[in-house]
């Protein structure tokens, strides 16, 4: 078992880091004003206005039978689980200053479901990344309206504006559905093969892109952890201790890894994922707590390179 364990944990290691190193170079070419925040607001339009939908489209046409997956619709349903577990553990630990401490719920529950999951399972999965991707899309279409409702709610400050149905259903959320509606509907083959190959083109470029904004993000946001050691326990309590740690015994408990190892991994590794940078842009958009949310995130994404590895290595360890 310790050396299963140690296997997986420096597989998935090495795959951070590689994760790590375009993120530090993304990040670098923020700070050093190479690449401006227009820049990187435009690539970003780009990667979740056109590249990811193209990705999702194409991914859930070719890979998604509902009749072989009859569990798919837990995929989504285990996404709100998982937060709503993390925000009930969050809103506990923050209980006797919640109305203060509110914003610090979303990094403690909402995690980076794509932008870092996807190019995790493009590493250690290269030979199952299809079937791996639509499992999180699946996933993130539980999660995404969450993020852009919920995590709105949590981190921004009463200001009586409303979310729009824009923001709060983006681009990405309509390709998964559209696309699971013809695969249920049995309408998929309206979309014609040259069609569905240019989408899977346009999507092949959503993995690098999106690694690349991820670090250019982490590297626009200030830092400052000092001052907030303390709340930033609590989040790396739950976000990187708690909720990975009882999606595995969720997990081990319904014994669904015999018939769906891939799905269960991609279970462990959203479980024990980051915040999602998604935060920051809300709060910029609406106001809030920009530095010590910004800060704990940072922090986050640090540990990580240690807590995701440790736990897919558990998971792997303990089911072998």
């Amino acid at each position: 078992m310790i050396e299963i364990f140690t296997s997986s944990f420096g597989t998935t290691f090495e795959a951070i880091l590689q994760i790590l190193l375009i993120s530090v170079a993304a990040g670098l070419l923020i700070r050093k004003n190479i690449l401006t925040q227009e820049h990187l607001k435009a690539l970003a339009t780009i990667g979740i206005r056109v590249l990811l939908p193209c990705l999702i489209f194409s991914n859930i046409l070719k890979n998604f039978d509902p009749h072989r997956l009859k569990i798919w619709p837990l995929i989504p349903l285990g996404a709100i689980l998982m937060v709503g577990f993390g925000l009930l553990v969050s809103a506990l630990l923050f209980w006797p200053q919640l109305r203060n401490k509110r914003f610090l719920l979303a990094p403690a529950t909402l995690q980076n479901g794509g932008y870092l999951i996807l190019p995790l399972g493009k590493i250690l999965y290269p030979d199952r990344f299809d079937e791996f991707a639509m499992y999180c899309f699946l996933y993130l279409l539980g999660l995404s309206p969450l993020i852009w409702s919920m995590g709105k709610y949590l981190v921004s400050p009463a200001t009586g504006e409303k979310l729009t149905l824009r923001e709060l259903f983006s681009p990405p959320f309509y390709a998964n559905i559209v696309s699971i509606l013809l695969v249920l509907l049995h309408l998929k083959f309206i979309i014609p093969s040259i069609i569905l190959n240019s989408a899977d083109l346009v999507g092949s470029a959503t993995v690098p892109v999106a690694t690349f904004v991820l670090g250019a993000v982490l590297g626009s946001i200030p830092f400052n952890i000092k001052p907030y050691l303390a709340n930033a326990g609590k989040v790396m309590l739950v976000k990187l201790i708690i909720v990975p740690l009882a999606t595995i015994i969720v997990l081990r408990l319904m014994n669904f890894y015999t018939a769906y190892p891939l799905l269960c991994s991609l279970f462990v590794l959203q479980s024990s994922s980051s915040p999602a940078t998604s935060l920051i842009i809300l709060v910029k958009h609406y106001g809030g707590e920009e530095e010590e949310l910004g800060s704990i995130l940072f922090l986050s994404y640090i540990l990580c390179i240690i807590t995701i590895p440790f736990w897919l290595a558990v998971w792997t360890a303990i089911t072998a």
